[in-house]
């Protein structure tokens, strides 16, 4: 990514040590279930945007990397662990976990894959009952937490 272009979308990881930005939009965003995928993100699946290597950049810091498999890398912050990318070793491209986006609503998933590992309550999410952070925790109590996490901008 040139430093002149003005990026498409930032994001980094929960302290703010690791920042990164794309200067043109994702190729693919997709969601995967497998089970590496599950133990990297700690959760169900795992979301991920696909970016040309050649438009996406480091701004901030440097992640480490934990070679996940014979084929792949992921990237994390060594600091606060932050989940941040996967990337085959032999490919042009790196996924960055949507999550990690300052602005997730903007990458849709369009394709899932390791569907056999996909956990069975999975499909049933968006009828479960929802409350807000807010209303889980009562704004009292929300008031009063001290958030250690970066802002979502530079």
């Amino acid at each position: 990514m040139t430093e002149v272009a003005k990026p498409v979308l930032t994001g980094g990881c929960q302290c703010g040590a690791i920042r990164f930005a794309l200067s043109a939009p994702p190729t693919k965003v997709s969601i995967c279930h497998c089970r590496m995928c599950q133990k990297a993100a700690g959760a169900p699946f795992a979301s991920f945007a696909e970016i040309e290597k050649s438009d996406f950049a480091w701004t901030r810091g440097q992640p480490a990397a934990f070679r996940s498999s014979s084929i792949a890398e992921r990237d994390f912050c060594r600091d606060c662990g932050t989940p941040l990318s996967f990337r085959r070793i032999d490919r042009p491209r790196i996924e960055i976990m949507t999550g990690a986006f300052d602005r997730p609503d903007r990458l849709v998933p369009i394709r899932q894959y390791g569907t056999e590992s996909r956990l069975g309550w999975v499909v049933a999410i968006a009828n479960l009952p929802s409350q807000t952070t807010q209303q889980n925790y009562g704004q009292e109590k929300l008031g009063g937490i001290v958030s250690h996490q970066h802002p979502d901008h530079d």
